[in-house]
């Protein structure tokens, strides 16, 4: 998600800034974002092919049926890690949002010239509830 947004991966990211910069502090969540992301994925992943794997001997005959169930948790386990994989990537969609506000404001003050390619950053919505900013999709 990081190099579709960015055009970069989100480790080179966190190295384009001073650590102690706004600009390298936001990018340092970027990188932290994406991290947590491909954990909670790979976490989903490696369940539902356990899942998987277990249904396929199920459905071969190559495996007894538990009375309690043929998933019995990991059903449970997989929704819960799909929601937190759908978590994890609306906090990166809003970290990536943060991120092209602080350098779109940083290359404002320096040249006011928009970049080609990259979207314009408009006012969160007046809606938007205190300490969030709404993302544009």
């Amino acid at each position: 998600m990081v190099i579709d947004a960015l055009g970069t991966s989100p480790q080179h990211l966190a190295r384009l800034h001073k650590t102690d910069s706004t600009e390298g502090v936001v990018a340092w969540l970027v990188a932290v974002a994406a991290r947590h992301l491909d954990r909670v994925h790979e976490q989903l992943t490696d369940a539902a092919q356990r899942a998987a794997s277990t249904l396929t001997r199920v459905a071969n005959g190559k495996s007894q049926i538990n009375s309690l169930g043929v998933l019995q948790n990991s059903a449970t386990q997989i929704d819960i890690l799909a929601a937190r994989r759908a978590d994890a990537v609306e906090r990166l969609k809003e970290v990536l949002h943060a991120y092209r506000q602080v350098t779109t404001l940083d290359d404002t003050t320096a040249q006011p010239a928009h970049r080609a390619g990259q979207t314009p950053i408009h006012p969160p919505a007046p809606s938007a509830p205190p300490g969030r900013v709404p993302l544009r999709r």
